[in-house]
């Protein structure tokens, strides 16, 4: 564990590059006080001006009170989004970017009461999560398909043509950028047209780990069945079905995670969904990363140790890069 205000510090001095007199807009909820009094005296030493947002945590998730606030966010030098869920995925984030705002996704959630701020996994270097997405993403740009296979029986096939690439490391230091704290390459397939079946076998996400394989079934986009030894199949089902979208229940992301420190241990949904060895899918909306769809919200499941073939080329191998 590191200490919380080193944690600000990697996040406002390394991966945003504040400087003096920027506009930053920290957006939390109530459970996050702890890190609102951080990033309140990291200012107070940059001489940067803060403005602090407690939201409802109950009215995040799903979209709405942050597109209330597109027109105030256009008018800001850097955005930090840390509830506990992540809104990257939202139109607002979308507009404000394109007005030349920089948008940094934080979600803070922990189940083991500590800060996201103080776990290890944020100090792992940008610069070689860089250097490893360009080589996925060499790859992955202009292929039309992708195949997912593992060795538990994962057998998946996305269709990414037209979709572009992109990669998060953390960083967001120029105007018109988003950033995330999942180092991950990320895709937004087209919708409809993701298939097979998924042996998931990681992480829920928000959920935690999961105790028993789900085998998941994708057709035509949508998950049409889960299900598993013990409770984990009709876990995932409940949690979709209470967003009460029906676009939750497809695919608008494959993830392949980057970050070489993080491990699957189901306290931070987004340690799992950036761990090495990994790759995701994230369910629901995908906006902001490429897609057209749109949902009630955005979760990611989490699966280990892939083969990723894109257009006959191996990406990885049983989890490791070989591009």
């Amino acid at each position: 564990m590191i200490n919380i205000d080193k944690g600000i510090s990697i996040i406002l001095h390394d991966w945003l590059d504040v400087g003096k007199d920027e506009l930053i807009h920290f957006i939390t909820d109530e459970t996050h006080m702890k890190e609102a009094d951080a990033i309140s005296r990291w200012a107070y030493g940059a001489d940067a001006v803060l403005k602090t947002t407690i939201l409802n945590s109950q009215l995040v998730q799903k979209g709405e009170i942050i597109e209330s606030m597109t027109d105030i966010f256009c008018k800001e030098d850097v955005i930090i989004g840390a509830t506990d869920f992540s809104f990257i995925t939202t139109n607002a984030i979308r507009t404000a970017v394109r007005h030349g705002a920089r948008f940094l996704s934080l979600p803070l959630s922990c189940s083991d009461g500590s800060s996201l701020l103080e776990n290890d996994f944020i100090q792992m270097d940008p610069r070689v999560t860089y250097r490893d997405a360009r080589r996925i993403i060499n790859v992955l740009k202009n292929c039309k398909k992708v195949h997912i296979t593992t060795k538990k029986g994962t057998d998946l096939s996305f269709d990414i043509e037209g979709r572009n690439p992109g990669y998060f490391n953390g960083k967001a230091a120029r105007k018109g950028l988003i950033g995330s704290s999942s180092f991950e390459v990320f895709v937004a397939p087209n919708e409809d047209k993701t298939n097979g079946v998924l042996y998931l076998d990681a992480s829920f996400g928000y959920l935690g780990l999961v105790e028993n394989t789900v085998r998941i079934i994708f057709k035509d986009g949508k998950i049409i069945s889960a299900e598993s030894e013990g409770n984990d199949a009709q876990k995932l089902l409940n949690y979709i079905e209470s967003f009460q979208s029906e676009n939750m229940y497809k695919a608008g992301e494959l993830g392949i995670g980057l970050n070489r420190i993080s491990r699957t241990r189901g306290i931070s949904y987004i340690e799992d969904e950036s761990a090495f060895h990994t790759f995701h899918i994230g369910m629901g909306r995908n906006r902001g990363l490429g897609g057209k769809q749109d949902a009630a919200g955005h979760f990611d499941i989490v699966t280990n140790d892939p083969t990723i073939i894109a257009d006959g080329k191996i990406i990885m191998k049983d989890g490791e890069i070989v591009c």
